[in-house]
């Protein structure tokens, strides 16, 4: 084991216990003052986020609501012809099924799964982030602001985000290391999991073409510094040759192939998990469409705080409590801009694969956003996009502002870990 695999573990399992203390106090406290949300038991007909007593369950309160009850159900029942439930990419709950049995409880085996999947990520962000940082304070940094972000809690519930973000760090970092076999097996493991892995690819190709790599310097090419000519539009051409070991990364989209094949002979519908959207309320919005319609719903959220009155409702198409929709498209905009300023500082600071991962990752929520909320779950897509607290970890440290930055996301992680636990809809 190398040094800097040493160490990554020692940062990230400092940054594991010390993120879930906070995540296990806000949301137990917040269940025991709080109390369960008024009209949310329908979310959970048949308590599989609640299936033990009193006790049990308040500890387990953190860990398991909203969409944890589907990952369960897919996990206990599997699709069972049911289109909703496609959406819900099948690696997460498989894992889940066949652990769920030696531990006694899939809730349980879920929560494993995660936390392990969590410390993977963070050992591997280390090491990925030391070596594009060039620092180890930058890399401790960069760890400790994914696990203390806002919306971290998710990394330790029966959610999928913990498994994708190890495995879009593992496959990213191996071909970060020139080994192009291991790098298309996770890619493909990812498209597996999650919508958007297929998305790993764009990455896996401008890195074996682009770099930076481990096992070769650039080339002498057209497309190389080091070739004296690069000069206008021959930048773009490739700094590495085109060799067979590319053939690898075609792994990554038949993750996503098996999924639309199962589907295809289970229930007859491969392309079910398009067709799922419609019910999730997805709706085609045009080439990052939800921008717009995101910034015009903060918008009519401010409006609707200012004016300090039920009526008149500005952004009729989300409905519910007039307030409660408008503070929360407040808050998906607030990430939406952080996550801009971010996407916009990797592209500066990082090697261009990175930010052109997180521009394709968030292709799809924001072009095909929900209807009633457009940016709905933007906080859970960009919490997985490592490069984002890469960069984020690299401007702190410049400005000296890391430890005011992580106190910070650790006072919203305990609010919105407190919101979750009692059913009150964070992202």
């Amino acid at each position: 084991m190398s040094a800097d695999t040493r160490a990554g573990i020692r940062v990230a399992w400092r940054a594991l216990w010390t993120s879930r203390l906070v995540v296990m106090a806000a949301g137990i406290l917040a269940v025991l003052g709080i109390g369960r949300a008024p009209g949310t038991t329908g979310f959970d007909p048949n308590n599989l986020t609640a299936p033990f007593g009193y006790f049990g369950n308040l500890l387990v309160a953190p860990f398991a609501r909203w969409d944890s009850w589907w990952y369960l159900t897919i996990a206990q029942h599997g699709y069972d012809h049911q289109l909703m439930r496609t959406a819900f990419f099948p690696l997460y709950p498989l894992i889940v099924r066949g652990l769920g049995p030696i531990v006694g409880s899939n809730l349980i085996a879920g929560v494993i799964v995660s936390l392990v999947s969590f410390a993977v990520a963070l050992v591997l962000l280390y090491r990925l982030a030391l070596l594009e940082l060039g620092s180890a304070s930058r890399a401790r940094l960069a760890v400790m602001l994914v696990a203390f972000c806002p919306v971290a809690f998710f990394f330790s519930a029966v959610y999928s985000e913990s498994l994708f973000l190890a495995l879009s760090l593992g496959a990213v970092f191996e071909a970060r290391m020139g080994r192009w076999t291991m790098a298309g097996l996770l890619g493909a493991l990812g498209a597996a999991e999650r919508n958007s892995g297929v998305m790993l690819a764009v990455p896996l190709v401008l890195l074996f073409l682009y770099g930076p790599r481990a096992d070769r310097p650039p080339g002498p090419g057209p497309g190389s510094a080091a070739g004296g000519s690069a000069l206008g539009w021959r930048r773009l051409l490739p700094r590495h040759p085109i060799e067979p070991s590319i053939a690898w990364i075609a792994l990554v989209p038949m993750g996503l192939f098996a999924y639309l094949g199962y589907l295809a002979l289970s229930i007859g519908d491969g392309f079910a998990p398009l067709h799922a959207q419609t019910l999730w309320f997805h709706h085609f919005a045009g080439p990052f469409g939800g921008v717009f319609d995101g910034t015009v719903a903060a918008w009519d959220g401010l409006r609707q705080l200012i004016h300090g009155s039920p009526v008149p409702v500005y952004f009729t198409a989300a409905g519910g409590d007039p307030f409660v929709v408008a503070g929360q498209n407040l808050m998906l905009f607030a990430f939406l801009v952080l996550g801009v300023v971010a996407f916009v500082g990797a592209l500066r600071r990082l090697p261009i694969a990175y930010g052109a991962y997180v521009f394709a990752a968030l292709a799809l929520p924001l072009s095909d956003p929900v209807k009633p909320q457009p940016l709905s779950s933007l906080p859970r897509y960009e919490v997985v996009l490592f490069p984002l607290f890469m960069w984020g970890a690299a401007w702190l440290e410049e400005r000296g502002w890391g430890d005011s930055g992580l106190a910070g996301s650790a006072v919203l992680l305990g609010l919105f870990t407190a919101m979750f636990a009692t059913w009150r809809f964070v992202a």
